[in-house]
């Protein structure tokens, strides 16, 4: 993917610039540096119009950052002068130039004024003694759509929290506030015509807690929340005036119990209904007849009129055909408008939803399940579940955002599990999404321009307050806010990071709560001769890493990481990083259990699904057992394939047992395998079957599956694992593929 070439002509720079670059987030377009830098003091004066947000925010944020009140200064000399600007004639959105007598900030238009002054205050808090190095600045936004979801559903926050919310988004440039206000647990926007959504579905008697596979309840009843529609209006004019759009999302016609436990008239069944206590994703939802489309007309009138975005976004996920199916009045639908089938009838949905929100001037975009049974002819598709979503809208062209869980989704974890906080799945550091290219590589050059831009989304499932918000998205924002610039690349990462622990000291003053996983021990297990070894690594100095192998706590006394530790028997690596002797991150701990196949070559015939592929097929045969609380970093998940590894034993090897691990939580869509098999070769082409086992002995091994023989030898073992297919009715998920996870296929 082509990314934009970061220019840096050096004119009379100075040694210092020479070998640095500015601490800013995003990086710029184009930099040139100048001899000479601007002192911003008491005295400095800021001309631009007065009466503007944009002049105003720049002298409050000025005061609150260094104490600056430059409101009253009006020097005439022209010196010591920053001025705030307008040019439509501008070729870039916002342009800066600093010497040693004025600053001028130069918009396109207020949004672009806005961006640079942005900008400005980056290099104020980052510079030194108030002393601003003297440059020029030539900037413009690769993408139109550089976005932030924040679900309310889950877990509300205030109406002053999303404002924050709101002000992160602006220090970074992005521009679209995504806010998933309804849902199965919570419906959170006042919607007059119908008071009892907000009267019963704001509330719930309970909230799922713990990992997702305990399914556990804290018993506390949780509402009313929700937002008025004074409130919404303020939320929109607080974003507006900071140049960014709300788009808000009203979820149908899945996630719908909130709804429908006001309003059970609207479901295909009589209920009773109540809003969701468990994550995850429900059957009952919206029945397509007249009294709900009527319904669902009423409530997008009343959001149109307080959300003056482009698009509306109308969710369209994760809707199970269960009850649409037992339906006859669904069925009639079907057979009345030639639709093929439920997908048929999810799209005769949308389309009509669409229609609707057409004739009010306005366009629907939702998640990637709206391209069942055909897309809406003006909808946009936000591609969640991967980027085929993506793909199939922009070769149909039809916008699309990209926001892959893989990269995207800021509720998975971002550092080792076993030392965060419980998140809801997944692996996704820093430098993951930084590494993120919002251009699939299957589109040509006139497809790509159906890429709006890209988003990352936050679900709230586990995030109880608005610190541990804070703590989700930061710093995995920076990396999001320049890959939507448009400036980042791969191979300047470690550049970046460094610019990312610049950005930590202005999230320590603003008292903000983020992530410290850059600092901790990163461990990664790497084939050897004897079979693997654990590779450990900081963003500091890795002189500063200790460690242990016996499972004691390493202290500053304790090895020092020069080279790969060797595994070759079950033991436990425990690691941190000192500076002067002190303790400086968390302690990283790794339990191995090895086995006949640690550290051999495996190959899948089937790839793990994207959000649930970190270390590939490696991760199946690196000694480490899976955690199952938590699905990050050492599971494999797969969507509706079957699992079938082949191990390359490497020299003909005598074993009795094969054995692996993998999971069960149907509420998560999470599904034990139907079979399992094993079989062997000495070429690796021609194989016997030696066992298999089936539905039973599955459910009766409680995950940990042990398929035991008379001993064998043979080079190549090749497992099958059976994926249970499409969900069956009565499930959650039903009619939708299962997921297999699995870990450490061993043999003894």
């Amino acid at each position: 993917m082509h990314r934009f070439l970061l220019i840096l002509p050096f004119l009379f720079s100075s040694l210092f610039f020479s070998q640095n670059k500015l601490n800013l987030i995003p990086y710029p377009q184009k930099v040139e540096y100048h001899k000479g830098e601007f002192s911003l003091n008491f005295d400095t004066a800021v001309k631009g119009d007065e009466k503007s947000f944009e002049y105003q925010f720049f002298l409050k944020s000025l005061n609150k950052i260094k104490g600056f009140d430059l409101s009253k200064n009006n020097q005439k000399s022209g010196t010591n002068v920053i001025f705030l600007n307008l040019k439509k004639e501008l070729n870039n959105e916002y342009e800066i130039q600093i010497v040693a007598d004025f600053i001028s900030v130069t918009g396109k238009d207020r949004s672009g004024l806005f961006q640079g002054i942005q900008t400005l205050l980056q290099l104020i808090q980052t510079s030194q003694n108030s002393k601003i190095p003297a440059l020029k600045i030539e900037d413009q936004p690769k993408f139109a759509w550089r976005g932030m979801h924040l679900d309310v559903c889950r877990h509300f926050f205030t109406v002053e929290e999303v404002k924050q919310y709101i002000d992160y988004l602006a220090m970074y440039k992005l521009n679209t506030f995504h806010w998933h206000l309804t849902d199965d647990q919570g419906w959170r926007i006042e919607i007059k015509k119908y008071p009892k959504l907000t009267q019963v579905g704001s509330k719930r008697k309970e909230s799922m807690i713990g990992a997702y596979v305990d399914d556990t309840f804290d018993g506390k009843p949780y509402g009313p929340y929700f937002y008025t529609q004074e409130q919404i209006k303020d939320v929109v004019k607080y974003a507006q005036d900071r140049h960014i759009t709300v788009v808000p999302e009203i979820e149908m016609p899945g996630h719908a119990l909130a709804a429908l436990s006001a309003y059970p008239e609207l479901a295909c069944t009589k209920g009773p209904f109540e809003s969701a206590t468990k994550w995850g994703v429900f059957d009952d939802v919206f029945c397509p007849k007249d009294e709900t489309f009527t319904f669902l007309e009423n409530v997008l009138d009343e959001v149109i009129q307080l959300f003056p975005s482009q698009y509306i976004h109308i969710g369209g996920d994760e809707c199970p055909k269960t009850r649409w199916k037992e339906c006859a009045h669904c069925q009639a639908l079907i057979k009345k408008h030639n639709l093929k089938d439920e997908h048929g009838l999810q799209s005769y949905f949308i389309q009509r939803i669409e229609k609707y929100v057409n004739s009010k001037g306005r366009k629907i975009i939702g998640w990637d399940e709206i391209l069942e049974g055909g897309l809406a002819p003006n909808a946009a598709v936000m591609s969640w579940t991967g980027i085929k979503g993506g793909i199939e809208a922009a070769k149909t062209n039809h916008f699309a955002v990209m926001t892959p869980g893989a990269y995207c989704y800021f509720d998975h974890y971002q550092g080792d599990p076993q030392t965060e906080p419980n998140a809801f799945g997944g692996f996704t550091p820093l430098d993951k999404v930084y590494s993120y290219n919002p251009i699939p590589v299957e589109l040509n050059a006139e497809q790509s321009k159906y890429i709006l831009g890209v988003q990352a989304n936050l679900w709230t499932e586990y995030i109880l307050d608005f610190k541990q918000v804070q703590y989700m998205i930061f710093p995995r924002l920076f990396a999001l806010s320049e890959v939507g610039w448009g400036t980042s690349k791969l191979e300047n990462y470690k550049e970046f990071e460094n610019r990312v622990v610049e950005h930590f000291k202005i999230l320590d003053k603003m008292n903000i709560n983020y992530a410290k996983s850059i600092y901790n021990i990163s461990g990664k297990v790497i084939p050897d001769s004897k079979g693997v070894s654990y590779e450990l690594s900081t963003s500091q100095n890795p002189s500063g890493i200790k460690f242990t192998t016996d499972g004691s706590e390493p202290t500053s006394s304790s090895s020092s990481y020069q080279n790969p530790i060797p595994v070759s028997k079950a033991m436990t690596i425990k690691s941190a990083y000192f500076e002067n002797d002190e303790l400086k991150s968390a302690v990283s701990s790794q339990n191995f259990s090895t086995s006949k196949t640690t550290g051999k070559k495996i190959a899948l015939e089937n790839q793990p699904s994207e959000n649930y592929s970190f270390g590939g097929a490696f991760t199946l045969v690196d000694g480490i057992i899976g955690n199952v609380k938590q699905l990050g970093k050492t599971w494999l998940g797969f969507q509706g394939n079957d699992v079938v590894a082949t191990i390359d034993l490497g020299e003909k090897t005598n074993f009795s047992e094969v054995y692996f691990n993998t999971l069960d939580n149907k509420g998560s869509w999470i599904h034990l395998a139907k079979s399992a098999a094993v079989s062997i070769s000495d070429d690796g082409k021609t194989f016997k079957a030696i066992k298999e086992i089936g539905k039973a002995d599955i459910l009766s091994a409680k995950g940990k599956i042990s398929l035991k023989f008379g001993s064998q030898q043979a080079k190549f073992i090749k497992v099958k694992i059976e994926n249970a297919g499409i969900i069956p009715a009565g499930n959650p998920g039903a009619d939708s593929k299962a997921w297999l996870f699995v870990d450490e296929i061993g043999a003894k």
